[in-house]
């Protein structure tokens, strides 16, 4: 007997391995371009940074994305969700396995004295200890299927953890670059409130000397004025960036306000941007992966749900020790054991079964087009980030040359006011333009920042290599 049950099982381990039903999965492949459409002077083909953030050299940004990455309050919620989802894969995995369940209990009992015989007991006393097993062969694969889809959720769930840390890096990053620019905005207000504040002096020294007019000063104040309101909603802003980003780190609102109040430059461009190409865009972007795990779950349930057609084998068993009283369980006569093999076929729920089968199989074309729109949203994210950035890069050459043009043309207008060659309105609407340069210079300078954010954060940068929980 010991030696046919030695022969029985690999054949039968053999059986169940080579029998699985419904379609075997296969990752989608889609032809990529060998470049992106909007790949110019400004970018190249090699790989693009990973921990992108590291490249802008800067020791402040450093610190808070690494402090995001440990406290942020989303990716500790989709870390909750990645360890569910182990959780339900190593369930899935235990129904491979016989399920045993140990028991005892104590049971005492009256019977009726009508109907109990003449000098018989009435009362009785039982004892019992042992196990139950139940185990479900897993001949055509419903089981290994349902593990199959369980690892599938596990994967959407490793990459939607990737995918939270591509945009709190991003967020991060995006909203540091905001900081400094709106801090930069709020140095040239500054400045030219003080700038202002000299000629509003000039004008009113003119004015008592004789040699200037009232409407002079008076346009000198109106301007100093409304320079002075361009303050408050810059420091409102800045305000609001520094709440912002402490949040993005786990922390309340005002924590980072000493940290980041004091205004630093922002980090320089690099000259060439790497971005890689299409085909590298498919395996880096978190949610690309996200879609093509789910489609790889759909698939997986479409054997879970055949296996319904086919009958279901069970072996039933119990074993254990059953007596009247508590010191004798354990005797050579108390033992006891029952095996229940058994057989189960849904045949006449044939209708319910194949209507889930249809509704498996139409789960499954949904994800296959999910997948397809992911690829392809992720690809016009893509070429809009380069175009917009190229753009942005563009822009900021020729208002660099503004600014340089309406510095000169201010201080000229100054000197010949000075001397009586020109009147007080040209000097006004010289400031004028030369605040408004430096201000669209300052702007420029945070798109240009931002808009690369937006271009790594597009190529899915901001997760491999990041420390990744066990």
């Amino acid at each position: 007997m010991r030696k046919t049950a030695f022969l029985l099982a690999p054949i039968a381990a053999a059986v169940l391995s080579a029998c699985a039903v419904g379609p075997n999965y296969h990752a989608p492949e889609k032809e990529m371009a060998r470049s992106f459409d909007n790949v110019e002077a400004t970018y190249s083909t090699e790989t693009a940074p990973s921990n992108f953030w590291q490249t802008f050299s800067d020791a402040e940004l450093e610190k808070l994305v690494n402090e995001a990455l440990a406290s942020n309050h989303d990716l500790r919620i989709a870390l909750t969700r990645l360890y569910d989802a182990r959780a339900l894969r190593r369930d899935a995995a235990f129904d491979l396995a016989p399920s045993i369940n140990a028991n005892g209990g104590y049971t005492k009992a009256k019977a009726s004295g009508a109907v109990t015989a003449a000098g018989a007991t009435r009362e009785t006393e039982f004892y019992d200890a042992g196990f139950d097993a139940f185990w479900e062969l897993d001949f055509f694969g419903g089981v290994r299927r349902g593990l199959e889809a369980s690892r599938a959720d596990l994967g959407a769930e490793q990459a939607s953890l990737h995918d939270v840390q591509v945009i709190v890096t991003a967020e991060v990053t995006r909203t540091y670059f905001e900081l400094r620019g709106q801090q930069l905005q709020l140095d040239v207000a500054r400045r030219n409130v003080a700038n202002q504040q000299s000629t509003l002096d000039l004008a009113q020294v003119r004015l008592d000397a004789g040699s200037g007019t009232e409407f002079d000063t008076a346009r000198a104040q109106a301007q100093l004025s409304s320079s002075r309101g361009s303050i408050p909603p810059l420091e409102a802003a800045v305000a609001r960036s520094i709440h912002r980003l402490s949040v993005l780190v786990g922390r309340e609102p005002g924590a980072l306000r000493a940290e980041l109040t004091p205004p630093q430059n922002l980090p320089p461009l690099p000259g060439i941007v790497p971005v890689g190409d299409p085909a590298g865009l498919l395996r880096r972007r978190p949610d690309i992966r996200v879609a093509e795990r789910e489609l790889a779950g759909a698939t997986a349930r479409i054997g879970v749900a055949v296996a319904d057609l086919f009958p279901r084998v069970t072996f039933t068993g119990s074993a254990g020790y059953l007596s009247g009283s508590s010191a004798a369980l354990g005797d050579g006569d108390t033992d006891f054991y029952t095996l229940a093999p058994g057989i189960s076929w849904g045949i006449f729920d044939y209708g319910h079964v194949q209507a889930r089968i249809s509704s498996a199989k139409w789960r499954k074309e949904g994800a296959v087009l999910r997948y397809e729109k992911t690829v392809l949203q992720a690809l016009e994210e893509t070429e809009d980030s380069l175009v917009t950035h190229a753009r942005a890069r563009d822009r900021l050459v020729h208002d660099e040359a503004a600014v340089r043009a309406s510095n000169t043309a201010a201080g000229l207008a100054r000197v010949r006011y000075e001397n009586g060659a020109s009147d007080f309105l040209q000097v006004l609407d010289a400031e004028r333009t030369l605040l408004q340069s430096e201000d669209q210079l300052a702007r420029s300078r945070t798109e240009a920042a931002t808009s690369l954010i937006a271009v790594y954060k597009a190529l899915g940068g901001g997760w491999e290599g990041l420390p990744y929980p066990n």
